[in-house]
């Protein structure tokens, strides 16, 4: 910020630094690009689950037989499984679901 006096001019004009402005509006714009890639990177992990509801999930990464919570659900980031539809929940089949206390497989068909 620059002032600037000039004799015949009783009042002080003030002059803004527009480089600056632009680094601090460049600043925000990228600061909000963060947050949104964030927030899209860990939807998974913000979902609102309601207080004494269970989720379910398939017990193993590939043609799974069996369900179990969320809380014991296997790490599947690195597999790789095979296109063939031959488990209870492979190809929409079925999905895991919390009936009277216990993780069960539910035909959606």
């Amino acid at each position: 910020m620059k002032i600037i006096r000039k004799k015949e001019i009783k009042k002080m004009r003030v002059t803004h630094n527009s480089k600056l402005l632009w680094i601090i509006l460049i600043l925000i714009i990228a600061l909000i690009a963060i947050i949104c890639f964030i927030v899209q990177n860990n939807k998974e992990k913000w979902k609102e689950i309601d207080v004494g509801v269970k989720n379910c999930v398939p017990a193993s990464c590939c043609h799974a037989t069996e369900c179990v919570l969320t809380e014991q659900a296997p790490d599947c980031k690195n597999m790789v499984c095979s296109a063939v539809c031959s488990g209870p929940l492979d190809c929409g089949a079925g999905s895991c679901e919390f009936i009277d206390n216990k993780c069960v497989i539910v035909s959606d068909k």
